[in-house]
């Protein structure tokens, strides 16, 4: 979630601006507060000038018995709470600590919880003059970490949908109770799509060969039904009712999992929604930058957090400043907030045990709260990845939020890696817009700008661009050649629902459209062969074809590229794991080419290389070098017989 912003550091491209902003901006502008939800629990008052304590809500309801984490602040949400104490009545539990916003309308809570503690409810009573009530969470056991917490790395290939937009699975949850009901005829309404869909869908995303799966956040949001996407949580412990329950995202996780699919989570730390029970009464006064009345917006120049000379009032407006001018800046420089947001994140991993975070607008928070909120989640579960969004076509500022090694700051964000915009706006130019095809060597050129280039998650599409097929004219043979490209590139390719069936659409929310088949009365069911216009069948059928080369090959999935070969309008290139080597050579031009690629560092003479796509291209190495004739915008993976 950024602004399509910063993407002068690449010759010859020009920004254009984040449609996003502006439509979120119209829906969004005139939101009133929302109610809140009361949970439970019964008061006994006693004779005073203050009213009866009460607690709607406790973040968060449970914890871990065995958690390596075992210090936790619970933030309890309630009425008449001020001076409260608190008293744990249950063994191995102690209360080391309480205090309380200014009107008592928040209560946070320290507590301990000891080795011999054991699974069950945590009975907590809260003393204050007017009276006592009892609240609690639940000790639960830790999950076997086995086939869980993975990560994923370049062996992977991530699949990003939008859950509300794939898939209906269960129609009970298109109206729920107290929420505007689902309304698939306007584009900023929920549509139905639901967790239960995404499992319905698993068999059809393991078949393309996918082996992650990453959805936009499923946070709890308001109940007007305008936030679809899940960017403006009002409960971060809590998942939207439109699509399910915690119960229903665990089930996904094992389920995933149990066909070989990992699961990635959509996170954000960098602000909440503008329904969120935190406003305008704040648990602490620090706990937002700014107020609703009063706060900077946001300028999304990330370059001014990269450059230790900028402008310190654009990099205040940067770090500070409330996106899109109404999502409220969380302050992780708050003690409190920061707690809050490590646990919220500690909890999802235990809860459901997925595999990794995409962690959204990662530029926007300071990067002192990432190495501290790394370190919590490494410290639990060393193979747990996380991917940070920093949307910025110059591979200067992108590289710069990579951990690995501190920068002028002297921080390490200790971050794993971060999407490769520099490299995808440059697919776009090349495959789509016709630009050099020599541009991309020039941008993977830059890998030496990163910690661990190998590790960067390359890209066609997501939820904030507009789809490839729709930019390229429609032109199958540019989607299918960028494709090629994408899933042969260094990295962890990360595909965006409805690509490989050449869906189209514009900007926001045109670029999230249903997909076909995923909803009662649809026409046509793109997720069954049989579903597929000719022309989705052969994009979906070339997109498995490649992922299977690359699942197949080890050197598609290597850290080393060579280009051998870069002109106008064709790339060639080796890529190496190992011993595995393949050469992958690309014509983005109108007419056919007959390259003379050089391969004698690779492949010795007399070696035969074919075409593991199939198509019976390729030939034998003489001379040190190979001679090809490759249609119009056609590429090949030539592997050794």
């Amino acid at each position: 979630m950024d602004r399509n912003e910063g993407f002068s550091g690449l010759t010859g491209m020009t920004a254009s601006p984040d449609r996003r902003i502006l439509s979120i901006v119209r829906i969004l502008k005139s939101c009133l507060l929302s109610g809140l939800l009361v949970l439970s629990l019964a008061a006994v008052p006693v004779q005073s000038g203050q009213g009866a304590p009460s607690i709607e809500k406790v973040d968060p309801p449970s914890w871990f018995v065995g958690h390596s984490r075992n210090q936790i602040t619970l933030l309890a949400r309630g009425s008449n709470l001020a001076g409260a104490s608190v008293v744990s009545a249950t063994d191995g539990v102690t209360v080391t600590g309480s205090r309380t916003n200014s009107t008592g309308r928040w209560l946070f809570v320290d507590v301990t919880i000891d080795d011999n503690a054991v699974a069950g409810p945590v009975s907590l009573e809260v003393n204050t003059n007017g009276g006592a009530v009892e609240t609690g969470i639940e000790l639960i056991p830790r999950l076997d970490p086995t086939g869980r917490f993975g990560g994923i790395t370049p062996d992977d290939v991530v699949y990003l949908l939008m859950p509300d937009r794939f898939s209906n699975g269960d129609v009970a949850n298109d109206a729920p109770p107290g929420s505007v009901p689902a309304n698939r005829s306007q584009q900023f309404a929920y549509h139905g799509g639901d967790l239960e869909g995404v499992i319905d869908r698993l068999p059809y995303l393991a078949d393309l060969g996918v082996t992650a799966v990453w959805l936009n956040p499923i946070y709890d949001n308001n109940d007007r039904g305008n936030d679809y996407h899940g960017y403006g949580a009002t409960d971060f412990y809590d998942v939207e009712e439109h699509l399910g329950t915690v119960a229903t995202f665990r089930e996904l996780v094992d389920a995933a999992h149990a066909v070989g699919i990992k699961v990635v989570q959509d996170q954000v730390a960098n602000h909440c929604g503008p329904d969120h029970p935190w406003l305008p009464v704040t648990p602490t006064p620090t706990w937002f930058n700014g107020t609703v009345s009063s706060h900077l917006n946001n300028v999304y120049d990330i370059a001014s957090v990269v450059q230790q000379g900028a402008d310190p009032a654009r990099r205040k407006a940067t770090l500070e400043g409330w996106f899109a001018n109404f999502l409220p800046d969380m302050n992780q420089k708050d003690p409190e907030v920061a707690t809050y947001l490590t646990q919220n994140t500690l909890w999802w991993i235990e809860m459901t045990g997925l595999d990794a975070i995409r962690q959204d607008t990662f530029p926007y928070v300071p990067r002192t709260y990432w190495a501290d909120w790394m370190d919590a989640i490494k410290a639990e579960h060393p193979n747990f990845a996380v991917v940070g969004e920093v949307f910025d076509g110059s591979p200067v500022n992108v590289a710069f939020f990579q951990g690995g090694e501190a920068r002028y700051d002297g921080v390490d964000s200790k971050l794993d890696t971060v999407f490769d915009f520099p490299l995808h706006f440059r697919i776009v130019s090349t495959f789509a817009q016709g630009d050099e095809a020599f541009a991309l060597r020039d941008v993977l050129g830059a890998d030496t700008l990163y910690v661990r280039p190998e590790v960067l998650v390359p890209f066609l599409g997501n939820h904030d661009l507009q789809r490839f097929a729709t930019i390229a004219g429609g032109d199958m043979k540019k989607l299918r050649l960028a494709q090629t490209f994408l899933l042969t590139t260094r990295g962890t390719p990360q595909l965006y629902y409805g690509d490989e069936i050449a869906m189209t659409g514009g900007n926001d929310p045109d670029n999230r459209r249903d997909f076909p088949g995923g909803f009662p009365g649809d026409p046509r069911d793109a997720f069954s062969p049989g579903g597929r216009s000719k022309k989705q069948a052969a994009v979906f059928d070339h997109v498995r074809r490649v992922l299977a080369a690359r699942a197949a090959h080890a050197a598609l999935r290597g850290p080393s590229t060579s280009f051998q070969l870069a002109n106008e309008t064709v790339i060639a290139y080796v890529r190496e794991n190992g011993t595995d080597r393949a050469l992958v050579v690309l014509n983005t031009g109108p007419a056919s080419a007959r390259p003379n690629i050089p391969v004698s560092d690779f492949f010795a003479d007399g070696v035969a290389l074919t075409d593991a796509l199939g198509s019976g291209a390729g030939g034998t190495v003489a001379a040190g070098s190979i001679k090809l004739k490759l249609k119009s915008k056609s590429g090949v993976i030539l592997v050794a017989q």
